[in-house]
């Protein structure tokens, strides 16, 4: 009776030992590489400055000539987005200046004094901060939460181009969600890109008390007097993905 021939591996074992060793070769270079480049501020769009159909500097509107956010962003307290301004609000002040500047003739082709296919259709602006459509992002509620527009948007009154200042990504927001405080004032003042929390006598105003009254942490006492929802609320997945 013959012996038992050994085992002999298949042929195709030295391909697949050769792609195993390949593979724990790459591995680790292709998750640095990943992870550098899903960290890199490309990828976070910071920094990211289209450039606008019309050169709209908040530098000069909201910086030196002092335009409050609301006068542009009429919707930001009651709305989920905070909408561009409808072509009459720029005429409001260019029905009278520079009327006739070549950089704001989508302005006034979206009123009617261009081309009639232009008439009455929205000056094409280019969206700079932008959430993927599977987050939830509420404007109004931040707002009337006492975030202020600098909290997320970067010194706007001082951007010639408007570019996005933050990274905007999930552990940004979390950050901020676990600990709410720090990014809150009073709620007349969120849109005051110079407001300086050291001033007393004006945060006495601003809160309704005595400057004896202040509180010695602000960030906790807004956090119990605009009622802001519980850590455990504020970081739950259904907060921002429903």
């Amino acid at each position: 009776m013959s012996e038992k021939p050994p085992f002999v591996f298949p042929k195709w074992i030295n391909k697949a030992t050769l792609g195993l060793l390949a593979t724990l070769a790459i591995a680790p270079v292709y998750l640095i590489i990943l992870l550098g480049y899903g960290a890199n501020a490309r990828t976070l769009n910071v920094g990211f400055s289209p450039k606008q159909p019309v050169p709209f500097s908040h530098a000069l509107h909201a910086g030196k000539l002092g335009i409050n956010c609301y006068y542009c962003h009429t919707d930001v307290m009651r709305a989920a987005f905070a909408a561009l301004p409808p072509t009459q609000t720029c005429l409001n002040c260019h029905a009278e200046i520079a009327p006739k500047s070549k950089e704001l003739e989508p302005v006034r082709d979206s009123d009617g004094l261009g081309p009639a296919s232009k008439a009455g259709l929205p000056v094409p602006w280019i969206k700079v901060n932008d959430e993927p459509d599977y987050v939830y992002f509420n404007h109004a509620a931040h707002i009337n939460a006492g975030v202020s527009c600098l909290t997320c948007h970067g010194r706007v009154n001082e951007m010639t181009q408007v570019y996005q200042a933050k990274p905007l990504n999930m552990a940004w927001c979390l950050a901020c969600h676990r600990n709410p405080g720090p990014n809150l004032r009073p709620r007349n003042e969120v849109t005051n890109l110079n407001w300086n929390p050291n001033n007393k006598v004006q945060l006495a105003r601003d809160l309704g008390l005595k400057e004896s009254q202040l509180p010695k942490n602000l960030g906790k006492y807004l956090v119990k007097k605009y009622k802001i929802a519980s850590t455990k609320l504020l970081t739950d997945c259904q907060t921002c993905h429903h």
